[in-house]
């Protein structure tokens, strides 16, 4: 019998910047790269947009207040065919609550979001020698050798 969760997952809403805030320090902190996720946030209005956009998931999971665990994802609508695919973009769980569950039900419950919109399959990148992620998505998924390139637009970027 599986041990009961002392955390709740929760799919954020415009209403949830504040918990949206607490998921990108916890990106930070996690990713060990706070300047991305925190030194120049977006204002409040852009992140309750984004939170209501049909494009952009973000899942928290929380014990009381702490975001102890979030994962973004990207809805892309599809153009060969009626239908959707979902970008895992980012997934992290803090040190102190790994190996309890967190980052499965994260992704367990972006498959009901995904199969609520329709979409056709949730897709995940995961880095040569990040062996936890790469075994947590082996179980959950088949598995895809690609390569990934970053191009930067015309006249700069990153």
């Amino acid at each position: 019998m599986p041990e009961p969760r002392d955390f709740e997952v929760q799919v954020l809403t415009r209403h949830d910047v504040g918990t949206m805030r607490r998921m990108l320090a916890l990106f930070g902190e996690v990713f060990e790269d706070r300047r991305t996720y925190t030194s120049a946030q977006p204002d409040d209005p852009y992140l309750a947009a984004l939170l209501a956009s049909p494009t952009f998931i973000a899942i928290a999971a929380r014990q009381q207040d702490a975001v102890i665990g979030g994962l973004a994802a990207y809805v892309l609508p599809k153009f060969e065919q009626a239908r959707k695919e979902v970008y895992l973009y980012d997934l992290a769980v803090a040190a102190a609550h790994r190996r309890r569950g967190v980052a499965t039900a994260l992704i367990e419950a972006l498959r009901r979001v995904a199969r609520d919109i329709g979409a056709w399959v949730i897709y995940v990148q995961a880095d040569r020698g990040d062996d936890p992620a790469i075994a947590l998505y082996g179980r959950l998924g088949m598995r895809e050798d690609v390569l990934h390139f970053d191009i930067a637009p015309a006249g700069g970027g990153h």
